[in-house]
């Protein structure tokens, strides 16, 4: 059974377009690969033959595993979220309860995270741990060094 995820419009255009690169252009230089190894002689003892198929079966594994992602994928109205509580796609202000600094986060899909641009994973640890807050909720996230308590500030949309 696969696991549905959440996008916006861009992430899931992102994904689309990533699945297009592989199967359009990667796909076929794989293919060409092989051919070019094939046309190098002995197959049993053509190290340049093994390492094309290799790499290409980990290109049709990643083709499979971003078909599968895209198929399940849900495109999520952002217009309709619910702001009284943290849920995907929300922005949310938290602040750490033992040092008082405040942080924001969009909680967004697995493929669409990254913290560089505030983005979180809703399968991480302090995502998780913020689904279902409310503004004034103290969220107690177990992280590797312990536990760590997050107040929710603020909670909105884009």
């Amino acid at each position: 059974m696969s696991k549905v995820s959440y996008y916006t419009a861009e992430g899931l255009k992102k994904l689309r377009k990533e699945l297009s690169q592989l199967k359009d252009i990667e796909r076929p230089k794989a293919s060409q690969a092989i051919a070019e190894a094939r046309d190098k002689g002995d197959l049993s003892e053509n190290a340049e033959y093994d390492a094309a198929k290799e790499a290409q079966g980990m290109l049709e594994m990643r083709i499979s595993r971003l078909e599968e992602t895209v198929a399940n994928a849900r495109l999520i109205d952002e217009s309709q979220l619910d702001t009284s509580k943290v849920l995907v796609h929300s922005n949310v202000k938290i602040k750490n309860v033992a040092n008082g600094m405040e942080m924001q986060y969009k909680l967004v899909a697995q493929s669409e995270a990254d913290l560089k641009t505030g983005k979180i994973s809703v399968d991480s640890p302090i995502g998780k741990g913020l689904l279902g807050k409310e503004i004034g909720d103290v969220a107690e996230i177990q992280v590797p060094n312990g536990t760590i308590k997050f107040e929710i500030i603020e909670i909105s949309r884009d």
